[in-house]
């Protein structure tokens, strides 16, 4: 809170958005108390035209380009031939309110919350009493424009998201030349005041669905919006599910593709990642390098996309419950090899297994916290060196090690790394649940996995279409990809009228 006992109540305005109260009156000397302590504020004060009135000049730096500020905003202002024969105050407002400063963007305020906002934002602001002039001059030094470095491209666009919300959204733009494709902005944030924009394509999205996302980005209460998990949990029907319920892309030409679906997309200043809805749980099953191959090829991975997920989740449960309840439905010769190699080892399968996958995650953690030269090395020896140790101690068995092995590659193919970690977790259950009552226990954990699956929503939509029949998109496509001359219609549960895609 802000405030001097000077002040009377009646000159404190209060900002609900940002949760704090500004001094009311505009002044270059409450801009001074707004902003004290804060050693990046920067203030001259400038004669105009020379030898004018004195001009309160004030910017953020880091915030705003120094150059910009001088040759946008200094430069024009002492310059004689534009402010010469301002005399007053009022005459070199009206000068700049008429364009006497080169800036492209300029705003007129009253308000001394506005003013220290826009300052944040980084804009140069030139305050007089009760008025100040805002000039956005935002600094230029970020991180360029490179390749995706998570979703690989083949031959789609080489270039991906960065931190600058305008950048982001300038790359849609470039691919996306029409004015139907929307934007929104607000911001959110008590603290951190980051700006988010709702994109979508008039028509093509049904409108309920850029009004929802509004919504729930303005009813979050959080402090700040710094990290992905802040939106997801939300925007999220049911954020305590493990499943993603938001698409997250790094790639333009990927989000491009969404919105021409009909989906709305969400893009925050700070995050480089986009995050688009409806999200069904077959969309985390495809990547955008399935448009890029022939039909045939694109369904053959799709449907090994398919088998790696069943593997992932059910392969260890499915090794617990057949080695230790179940053993009649083994092939003899395979069966005789499972029993020589447990006769030395002095866990229980169920033991094993479950010792596995702890220590494969250990494992993985370990190769994605450490350093990329030192993470290889600590995944060779504990898969090489460790591993094979433990199999000629025979402290665990090498069928134990394949199984593991196995199942988390199988779940390294897939598309979303949400999803495969949501798939990590169900596989420790479905593992204690086999080691507990066999193919019964994986039975009754299926069920239950899938009841929560069908009972989850996205936007109000069920997760599950259109495996559910809720009467969008086709489920034929969910395993294969359709030959382009048959995949004519947009899904019209998320479609806002315009359904013909392809003429």
């Amino acid at each position: 809170m802000l405030y001097d006992d000077d002040f009377k109540p009646q000159d404190i305005e209060f900002h609900p958005e940002t949760n704090t109260e500004f001094i009311f009156s505009i002044s270059p000397e409450n801009t001074k108390k707004v902003f004290s302590d804060c050693n990046d504020f920067e203030s001259r004060d400038i004669l105009a035209g020379g030898g004018g009135p004195s001009i309160f000049v004030c910017w953020l730096d880091g915030t705003v380009s120094g150059s910009e500020v001088s040759e946008l905003v200094l430069r024009p202002l002492t310059d004689p031939a534009r402010f010469g024969d301002a005399a007053t105050e009022a005459a070199v407002m009206n000068r700049l309110a008429q364009g006497g400063v080169y800036s492209g963007s300029m705003k007129k305020t009253d308000s001394m919350g506005e003013l220290a906002e826009a300052l944040a934002f980084g804009s140069c602001a030139l305050v007089f009493q009760g008025t100040a002039f805002l000039f956005q001059l935002k600094t230029d030094q970020h991180r360029s424009v490179q390749e995706p470095s998570v979703e690989k491209s083949l031959k789609g666009g080489k270039d991906a998201f960065v931190e600058p919300l305008r950048v982001n959204t300038g790359l849609i733009r470039s691919r996306l030349h029409t004015p139907k494709l929307k934007l929104r902005q607000t911001f959110i944030g008590r603290k951190s005041r980051s700006a988010a924009a709702v994109l979508w394509i008039e028509g093509v999205a049904n409108p309920a669905l850029p009004e929802e996302a509004l919504r729930r980005l303005e009813a979050m209460d959080v402090d700040g919006v710094l990290m992905p998990d802040v939106l997801d949990s939300g925007l999220a029907d049911a954020p305590r599910s493990p499943f993603p319920q938001l698409l997250h892309t790094e790639r333009p030409d990927a989000l491009s593709t969404l919105l021409l679906q009909g989906r709305v997309a969400v893009l925050v200043d700070g995050i480089p990642l986009a995050f688009a809805a409806p999200a069904f749980l077959p969309e985390f099953m495809k990547t955008s390098e399935d448009r890029s191959l022939h039909y045939l090829a694109a369904s053959a991975i799709r449907l090994l996309r398919w088998a790696a997920l069943l593997i992932s989740l059910l392969l260890p449960a499915f090794y617990v419950a057949v080695a230790t309840f179940h053993a009649e439905m083994i092939p003899t010769k395979l069966l005789l090899a499972v029993i020589e190699s447990k006769q030395s080892v002095p866990f229980s399968t169920a033991a094993e297994v479950l010792g596995m996958l702890i220590a494969f995650e250990l494992l993985q953690e370990a190769g994605l916290r450490l350093p990329d030269p030192v993470g290889q090395t600590v995944s060779i020896i504990g898969a090489l060196i460790v591993g094979q140790s433990a199999v000629d101690a025979r402290v665990i068995s090498p069928i134990a090690v394949i199984v593991v092995a196995l199942a988390g590659i199988a779940g390294y193919t897939m598309p979303s790394q949400d999803l495969s970690t949501a798939i990590r977790l169900c596989r420790f259950g479905l593992a204690i649940a086999a080691s507990l009552a066999g193919m019964f226990g994986i039975m009754v954990g299926a069920v239950l996995l899938l009841w929560h699956l069908c009972s989850l929503e996205t936007f109000g939509l069920p997760y599950m279409t259109p495996l559910t029949g809720s009467g969008g998109g086709d489920s034929g496509g969910v395993f294969i990809r359709r030959p382009p001359w048959k995949d004519l219609y947009r899904d019209k549960l998320i479609n806002g009228g315009d359904i013909r895609k392809r003429k």
